[in-house]
């Protein structure tokens, strides 16, 4: 099976868990599919990077959730998301990369 890795998982996470809760008119919903990738994305974390990374990556993602709001009020909802996911993105990919060394 192949692997995807733990920046893709975060960043779909959050620009998933926006488009469920906006499609779907369910908030509830897209909190689960945003816990459910942030869950599988700290895991692998943790596996790639360990514990301390982990914490501080999984911060770095509840921070850009909740980041994400009142940038909205000043560039846009999915402008919003796509910039905080793809910030994500790339300390998980800074992280997991130098760990992996």
């Amino acid at each position: 099976m192949a692997k995807v890795p733990a920046a893709a998982v975060a960043a779909s996470g959050l620009v998933g868990g926006y488009g469920v809760a906006r499609w779907t008119e369910k908030r509830p919903l897209g909190g689960v599919a945003l816990a459910a990738a942030g869950s599988l994305a700290a895991y692998e974390w943790n596996r790639q990077a360990g514990p301390r990374a982990a914490t501080a990556l999984t911060v770095a993602y509840v921070a850009a959730f909740a980041g994400s709001h009142p940038l909205a009020k000043k560039v846009g909802a999915w402008p919003a998301v796509f910039a905080v996911a793809g910030g994500v993105a790339v300390a998980s990919w800074a992280v997991t990369r130098r760990a992996g060394r």
